[in-house]
């Protein structure tokens, strides 16, 4: 039986404040009161890499940057150790700017704000297996692997989604032949002013901050730092806004905000803001555990890619996002997921760290195309 533990992960702990190191923002404005966020304040150092432990533990990335190899191992360890263990984690120094993910703050609120009517013009190609634009209706819960497509197609999630991709922008990455040629669709862009700089600059540093991450990934699992770098130059990662509108009304029994689901790829990194009807996650023991929006942070998780990369070592923990209390149904809630994809033709095979002969590969070979393609087709339709 799944519970909901309605305690914050965090229990009865204090987040400690900390001094960001010389170089690197701490993002302050960019989740605060004004963008609808509540939560802990979170500024770390160079001396911490754990700052809040928990199922969904907040580890400071910023020794990784100042703390020569030795912070790089160290933050790697920490890494490694829940992404064994939950595979969900809030980071703290970052480095992202704060202007960056203000300004994409700035441009989705805008963006969900213009008519439907309007919204509609932007709508996803129904050819686009990436589904670029604004979203067809859906059900992220109909890409589980024992979900019933028909009952979960009848309860789509409650939200508005627009992406965008790497792949339709000019000079995008190269395909195989035999790729989907819909693959390189262009994105749609509203006509709003600043929309499209503002998502591609924070497209562009996401895409920093993953490669990062990936490398730090190497070291937890005993790799050369490098070793995921030509499995990703290439990348092809959706970034979804979502738009989690007011309810006036008490949703039909069934839908969700988001329905229970594992991502799809290799690692997502979240932005949110702290409105009530967020983020939950499925922990051992099959209780809902609420994550916090907490300032100055990304949550990042595994999903389901990573965890067959490395032979379930990783895992890709279920997840949700709720429908707010009645009492506060008419919030508003954005969150803003960049979905890390390995390159089109990367073949997602058993790492060489993660087998030995009492633990054989679990799975065969598969391309990272092949993979997500099909992920599209059963929560989409496509």
């Amino acid at each position: 039986m799944v519970t909901l533990d309605t305690t914050s992960q965090m229990g009865s702990r204090k987040a400690r404040h900390y001094a960001f190191p010389q170089g690197h923002s701490s993002g302050k404005d960019t989740m605060n009161a004004s963008h609808g966020t509540s939560g802990t304040a979170v500024q770390p150092t160079a001396d911490k890499v754990t700052l809040i432990d928990g199922y969904v533990p907040v580890i400071d990335l910023s020794s990784a940057w100042t703390g020569g190899p030795e912070g790089r191992r160290a933050v790697g360890r920490a890494l490694g150790e829940v992404c064994e263990h939950s595979g969900f984690l809030a980071v703290a120094g970052h480095g992202v700017s704060e202007t960056v993910i203000a300004e994409m703050y700035r441009a989705t609120q805008e963006f969900f704000a213009l008519p439907l009517s309007e919204k509609k013009r932007l709508l996803a190609d129904p050819d686009d297996p990436l589904m670029r634009g604004f979203g067809r209706p859906g059900s992220l819960a109909a890409s589980n692997a024992d979900a019933s497509l028909d009952r979960e197609r009848a309860l789509p999630d409650i939200s508005e989604t627009y992406t965008i991709n790497k792949l339709g922008e000019p000079a995008s990455p190269g395909l195989p032949s035999d790729a989907d040629p819909h693959l390189k669709l262009p994105n749609k862009w509203p006509e709003l002013p600043r929309f499209a700089e503002a998502y591609r600059a924070y497209y562009a540093a996401m895409e920093n901050l993953a490669r990062e991450i990936m490398r730090l990934f190497a070291l937890a699992l005993d790799l050369p730092e490098s070793w995921f770098d030509d499995k990703i130059d290439e990348h092809m990662t959706n970034m979804t806004a979502n738009y989690y509108p007011a309810q006036p009304d008490p949703p039909e029994p069934g839908r969700a905000r988001k329905g229970h689901h594992s991502d799809w790829g290799c690692l997502t990194i979240l932005y949110q803001d702290g409105a009530p009807g967020g983020l939950q996650v499925l922990d051992k023991a099959e209780r809902w555990v609420e994550v916090p929006a907490i300032a100055s942070t990304f949550v990042i998780n595994i999903g389901d890619l990573m965890a067959r990369w490395t032979n379930d070592r990783w895992v890709s923990t279920v997840h949700r996002v709720v429908n707010p209390p009645r009492a506060v149904a008419m919030c508003e809630r954005y969150s803003v997921p960049f979905f890390y994809q390995p390159n089109y033709g990367a073949v997602i095979e058993c790492i060489p760290t993660c087998t030995d002969p009492g633990n054989p590969p679990k799975y065969g070979p598969i391309t990272s195309g092949a993979y997500i393609m099909d992920k599209f087709r059963r929560a989409y339709g496509n």
